[in-house]
């Protein structure tokens, strides 16, 4: 009896061993990347992630208390099933496999729809004839000065198919004030600004779902400069609080829904001005590698991928509004008597060798530390044909923006420094780029400048100047617009299988 009990046990156990090799076989062979290989892009490069960052992450993830149906969806191959099959009428689906199939088929319309989005956007950069200057059609002024955009057909036609098609988000999870509000009145104004937009904006309405599963993007609404000013202890200069903060509340929205584990956070986007906020974001390793950062600090040197990253503009607002000065700037043959205008504080490695060749040297080239209380910052911007836009502490400047206001055309000294909405833009055609290690030549070098081309530049500010404007309500190719558009041009960029 005993002998033909182990005989009856091999009997059994030796199906379960096959079916679980057969299982392991499959998983370990599945390491292929999520990114598509055999289609070209006109856009930035593809990002690619390994099967096998998703199927630990959601591994890792099922174990908790709360599995939802796609989560489960990865481990269907798993063997702890019912021996029992239902009996099945001819041709019917199972219910499982049928509801599998749902999700499978939901997620690739949307995929396909991407795939034609992209497809109409090469056929309308295509219609330029190779020419990046050509224009749009006459009765399309949005992008009819071709000059200041990469390809204004292939602008044009993406802005339109995200106004159609693009749908966002935005994560509930989390208290104020950390999360779904931000700064509105100062020089991080940006990142409150859009916050509230997003949420409660009529004209984000457009944009915005509640049902995630339509949703093409999700959106993390905390405010890293309401982090620093709420959770970390002044001079410290310990950020670990900032990146434990980003870590829960990754770790919080992974657990309670499907979404970020299906594509490691690619489909994710955060949102932050502070120059802390890429500290931040390394909270979690792959909001820092793999989503979406739309960051003011978009420094290449320190982790800032243009591949997959934002370059957010920094607008200073004074009080919350434009100085008005700065809203209708003077004609363009109103004289501007000063040939270039700086003032501002020795921050960072580049504004001390400005200031130590520049300050108080030249009547032309007006450089201050600390602008004299008989002079007025706005009123140098507008007497000046160039603006001088050193970077400080960290890459990004307010003086950019407040420069294009202005109609001064900006004068951008730094290194490192990813440009905000270069996909689209065309710096070169409205701004002048001087090195640092030509600091010294400055004046000769604006100097030479011809009279024609500074007009030509002038001329382009007032056309750029609409994608950097702040409205309330957001208007088409506003700021709000234009960031939303980098967000929408890396996603139509990420294959998800």
């Amino acid at each position: 009896m005993e002998s033909l009990r182990l005989q009856t046990s091999s009997v059994v156990l030796w199906p379960c061993i096959a079916s679980i090799l057969v299982v392991l076989v499959i998983y370990g062979s599945s390491d292929a990347p999520i990114g598509s290989s055999d289609s070209k892009s006109d856009l930035p490069v593809s990002i690619a992630i390994p099967m096998v960052q998703l199927r630990s992450k959601v591994i890792t993830t099922t174990a908790t208390s709360s599995v939802s149906d796609d989560h489960k969806l990865v481990l269907s191959s798993s063997n702890n099933q019912s021996t029992t099959t239902p009996h099945l009428l001819p041709n019917q689906t199972p219910p499982r496999e049928a509801s599998k199939r749902k999700r499978r088929s939901g997620r690739s319309k949307m995929e396909e729809g991407l795939a034609r989005v992209r497809s109409s956007i090469r056929t309308a950069a295509a219609a330029a004839s190779g020419d990046p200057n050509r224009s749009s059609p006459p009765e399309n002024d949005v992008v009819s000065h071709g000059v200041v955009f990469r390809n204004p057909r292939a602008f044009h036609q993406s802005y339109l198919e995200m106004e159609r098609k693009f749908k966002v988000y935005v994560y509930s999870e989390g208290d104020l004030p950390i999360t779904h509000d931000g700064p509105c009145k100062d020089i991080y104004s940006i990142e409150g600004r859009f916050i509230h937009e997003m949420e409660t904006g009529a004209e984000a309405g457009r944009f915005r779902t509640k049902n995630p599963k339509e949703a093409h993007v999700y959106f993390m609404p905390f405010s890293v400069t309401w982090m620093v000013k709420y959770l970390y202890k002044p001079l410290s200069y310990d950020l670990r609080p900032l990146r434990e903060y980003v870590s829960d509340y990754v770790r919080l929205v992974s657990e309670k829904y499907p979404f970020w584990n299906r594509t490691s956070g690619a489909d994710h986007f955060m949102l932050a001005c502070h120059d802390w906020a890429p500290h931040a974001s390394a909270g979690n390793p792959f909001l820092y590698n793999t989503s979406i950062r739309v960051l003011c600090n978009a420094n290449t040197s320190e982790g800032f991928r243009p591949q997959k990253d934002v370059s957010l503009p920094e607008i200073h607002l004074y009080g919350g509004y434009v100085s008005p000065k700065l809203i209708s700037p003077p004609p363009p043959n109103t004289p501007r008597p000063y040939l270039a205008f700086f003032a501002g504080g020795l921050h960072g490695p580049i504004r001390p060798v400005l200031l130590d060749y520049w300050k108080g040297r030249d009547e032309s080239l007006r450089v201050f530390e600390y602008l004299p209380k008989t002079l007025d910052y706005d009123s140098m911007m507008l007497e000046s044909k160039f603006c001088l836009c050193p970077s400080g502490h960290e890459v990004a400047s307010p003086r950019i923006v407040e420069a294009i206001y202005a109609e001064c055309v900006p004068v951008i000294i730094s290194e490192h420094y990813a440009l905000p909405f270069s996909d689209v833009l065309r710096w070169e055609a409205f701004s002048i780029k001087v090195e640092v290690s030509e600091i010294k030549r400055l004046k000769e070098i604006l100097e030479a400048v011809p009279e024609e081309k500074y007009r030509w530049l002038k001329k382009n500010l007032k056309v750029v100047r609409k994608h950097f404007e702040l409205n309330h309500p957001a208007k088409r190719f506003d700021v709000f617009h234009m960031i939303m558009h980098s967000v929408w041009l890396r996603r139509i960029n990420l294959r998800v299988a």
